[in-house]
């Protein structure tokens, strides 16, 4: 066998190990986000239950019809609160996911793409003579899968970061749209 063959037969055991390692990675940062969000879920719908039941005896506690939209009116804020609040949970789960998915993809992408550089460079030493034009195309769609490849990552990346802005300034509105409206109106 030749020393170029031998050099390609390593490398493709060692990139497979190293996917297998990185599907185990994914793998794992995926579980663990479903029991975060599992976890989440159970406790919002026990809260719910809990709330859902003393909200039901407050309004059968009440003397009378305007008594009735009083206990209503101040479960309202609260209520708008918490679904809020569930969804910055939720939406810090799924960012937790995706910027550790990311990171071990990234972590990969540059690891992978140095051993291949790594290996291109070995194997082209040792190549036949009039290759060299082969492996300057092979080097430069190395790079320019490369730069792609970070290019993704950084909007992704700034996609993340915009969604977030945008749930954090919407969540704000939110509330303090619902405190205006929460507020008693005076009759003249």
């Amino acid at each position: 066998m030749f020393a170029y063959q031998e050099q390609l037969s390593a490398a493709t055991k060692a990139q497979l190990e190293a996917q297998i390692a990185l599907l185990t990675t994914l793998t794992n940062k995926v579980f663990e986000s479903t029991e975060k969000l599992i976890d989440l879920n159970l406790t919002a719908a026990k809260a719910s239950l809990e709330e859902s039941t003393n909200n039901a005896q407050q309004l059968l506690s009440a003397k009378d019809f305007q008594e009735a939209l009083n206990i209503s009116a101040a479960q309202a804020q609260p209520n708008v609160e918490k679904a809020l609040a569930y969804g910055q949970h939720l939406f810090k789960i799924a960012s937790s996911a995706q910027s550790d998915i990311a990171k071990a993809a990234e972590t990969q992408i540059a690891d992978s793409s140095r051993k291949i550089a790594t290996l291109v460079d070995e194997v082209s030493k040792s190549a036949p003579t009039g290759s060299e034009n082969a492996f300057a195309i092979l080097k430069s769609a190395l790079g320019s899968t490369n730069a792609g490849y970070e290019q993704l990552l950084k909007t992704s990346k700034q996609a993340a970061e915009a969604i977030e802005v945008n749930l954090n300034n919407a969540a704000a509105q939110f509330t303090q749209a619902t405190k205006t409206a929460a507020r008693p109106t005076t009759k003249k």
